[in-house]
């Protein structure tokens, strides 16, 4: 029977989606959540490459990406842009406008699903800059963390395939470390393996820490057993510790099956040097996926969020009601994801993931022996996808990597284009049309061009910031009037220099017509500073500014006011002064008092006010904090504490460390 050839198109696929929002237009200037922190002693008995690469590079901020948490929790059907590579075997589909993620990788001979595809699109406070979605496979780029990209646009593109059909290309510029990237997808005609070539691009001249990792969402099943070939792993279980322990079993209980564990873990595999790289996600028939790479993907991990309460009712939240759980089975360039390697100045790194339907003998599989069930499964890749053939795919792919799209196929964001144009470095196979340069993008055009950084045309809340030495050098030189006084303190902050923050913002207050962006800057760097009450004093003068200064209910100004008026609220708490607290929270709109994080705001002020029974009114009534960010679901738990002893509703538990108030 002749084989199909590969097709690449262009579908639409519905799904229910609950809208990301606008942007918080507030820069994210405090220091960036550490969820992944070792203790001093955990430190000192990692090997030394490894204590090495621990932290290293880690940004100060999430400068100059923005934070996304405008969104809630209906659901309503949208229809989403979606790209169709096809051949006999598989059929990939991906979703370029939301992080180029790969929703479904369908198996066509046995009708089965590799992948855990999500039913609904909603987002969670997961990602570095906040929004994000479970399910398929995301492209983690930037530091330790789920990427600012994860619901972003992706530029893609068909590209000629190194085997003369088609691939698609996925690019785009992250923002957090200034680089380019590029992923390859291609189906040869008779493969069931798809190959995923991935390229990151250093255009400066500096050395920059990077951060990769290709996170895979399998189905969960009380049968699912991750295999690996370790003997050994790094545990990693949110209590500021990582432990080298034996796999597969560890206290007591076979950790290779992800629903044996009680709490949220994340087990990195310690991969001999010389081994090949894989990893796999079996049922208890012996069918799954199957992920290898080339060597320079070094790392693989199992997340598992456990059999526990805050697990299970974390991965309720994240899809549709009745839908089965999921695990992670992930790739990166280090043994774990605490740690960063480095990328020379002027040079790239590239390497070769392979994604494909694995069938082993169960028994073996499923069986006490490990290391005979590692070997099973390695024997099993290599007649499926022999070691040699993803080395020689990935030295085929390296020249095509360079070959201009042909085909256009979404389009991505502005940024590349600008830094394109301010350093005219050439990136074959990646462009960055002046084209998709936008709204955004135009003021910092602007200085680019004239030295001057524009005033905006019309009273709004401040676009974002470029921060990257080379804009900050722009701004130190342009008319420091009040508009580019800010900027400038932004970006200083960003570069660590506060005290030269705080001038540029103290300037441009003296002459500023629009005061609260520059208060709230200057509240935060009180605050970070050790000076609540100054900070509690300029960012109530922040609210009122904006209060007097907001122009409509437009989704900008909604957004600037809500997210100014939870700041303020907070450190008035902090400070004691309750009656202001309420006073702000009267001014916030009847829309933002009613959705979930306000709702929680709203119980702690009324304890703040000695009014502990209405404030569990505020519970019993029920409210969803839609944007709840990993390891800070507790603040739920201690909120509750203090209103009862009575246990926390399961409504309300979402926590995974099993140290958090008031665990069961």
């Amino acid at each position: 029977m002749a084989t199909t050839a590969t097709t690449v198109r262009r579908t639409v696929l519905t799904l229910p989606v609950a809208p990301v929002g606008p942007a918080n237009p507030l820069p994210p200037l405090r220091p960036l959540p550490v969820h992944h922190s070792l203790d001093d002693r955990s430190r000192a008995e990692l090997p030394r490459d490894m204590a090495r690469q621990l932290g290293h590079g880690r940004p100060r901020t999430l400068l100059p990406v923005r934070l996304l948490d405008g969104y809630g929790r209906d659901r309503a059907p949208a229809d989403l842009d979606a790209i169709v590579i096809e051949n006999d075997h598989l059929k990939v589909t991906v979703l370029p406008g939301l992080g180029g993620r790969i929703h479904s990788l369908h198996h066509k001979p046995t009708g089965r699903e590799l992948l855990y595809r999500n039913p609904v699109v909603q987002p969670a406070g997961f990602a570095l800059n906040g929004a994000w979605y479970s399910g398929g496979v995301e492209w983690n780029i930037g530091t330790t963390g789920h990427t600012t990209l994860a619901m972003a646009p992706l530029h893609a593109a068909a590209v000629p395939a190194p085997d003369g059909g088609e691939m698609v290309r996925l690019w785009e510029w992250e923002r957090l470390r200034d680089l380019p990237f590029q992923i390859d997808l291609w189906l040869p005609a008779d493969s069931a393996f798809l190959r995923v070539g991935v390229r990151v691009r250093n255009p400066h001249e500096r050395a920059v820490p990077l951060y990769w990792w290709s996170n895979i969402a399998v189905a969960e099943t009380p049968t699912t057993r991750v295999v690996a070939p370790a003997d050994e792993a790094w545990h990693f279980g949110y209590a500021r510790a990582l432990t080298r322990v034996p796999v597969p079993d560890y206290r007591g209980e076979d950790r290779t099956y992800p629903l044996r564990s009680e709490h949220a873990a994340d087990y990195f595999y310690e991969i001999p040097a010389g081994g090949r790289k894989w990893i796999t996600a079996l049922d208890g028939h012996g069918h799954g996926l199957a992920h290898t790479s080339t060597d320079t993907l070094r790392g693989r991990k199992l997340f598992l969020w456990g059999s526990g309460r805050g697990g299970r009712r974390w991965q309720r939240w994240l899809t549709a009601p009745d839908t089965p759980g999921y695990a992670e089975i992930q790739a990166g360039l280090a043994r774990t994801q605490l740690e960063h390697v480095r990328i020379p100045e002027g040079g790239d790194i590239s390497w070769l993931e392979c994604y494909g339907p694995l069938d082993a003998d169960s028994g073996t599989v499923h069986g006490n022996n490990w290391a005979a069930a590692c070997a099973e499964v390695e024997s099993r890749l290599a007649a499926a996808l022999p070691r040699a053939e993803v080395d020689t795919a990935y030295r085929e792919w390296l020249p095509a990597a360079d070959t201009e799209p042909v085909r256009t196929l979404a389009t991505g964001s502005g940024w590349g284009a600008l830094e394109q144009l301010r350093s005219g470095v050439k990136l074959p196979g990646t462009p960055f049309d002046a084209s998709t340069l936008g709204d955004e993008q135009a003021p910092w055009r602007a200085l680019l061009t004239t030295g001057a950084l524009p005033e905006p045309r019309r009273v709004t809340p401040p676009g974002p910031t470029l921060v990257a030495p080379h804009w900050r050098d722009m701004l130190e030189t342009a008319p420091a009037d009040p508009h580019t006084e800010y900027h400038l303190g932004v970006a200083q902050w960003h570069a660590g220099d506060r005290a030269q923050a705080v001038r540029s913002w103290e300037r441009g207050l003296a002459l500023a017509p629009s005061r609260w962006p520059l208060l709230r800057a200057l509240a935060v760097a009180d605050d970070e500073d050790g000076h609540p009450e100054r900070a509690a004093d300029r960012s109530l003068e922040a609210f009122d500014d904006l209060c007097q200064e907001r122009r409509d209910d437009g989704e900008t100004w909604s957004a600037a006011t809500a997210a100014l008026g939870r700041e303020t609220i907070e450190i008035l708490l902090r400070t004691g002064r309750t009656g202001e607290a309420r006073s702000v929270w009267a001014r916030l709109r009847p829309a933002v008092q009613r959705r979930g994080r306000f709702r929680l705001l709203l119980a702690r002020l009324l304890l703040a006010e000695g009014r502990p029974a209405d404030a569990r009114a505020v519970f019993d009534e029920g409210f969803e904090v839609a944007d709840l960010q990993e390891g800070a679901a507790r603040e739920l738990g201690t909120v509750w504490a203090a209103l009862t002893d009575e246990p926390l509703p399961e409504e309300y538990d979402y926590r995974m460390n099993p140290g958090d108030p008031d665990t069961p």
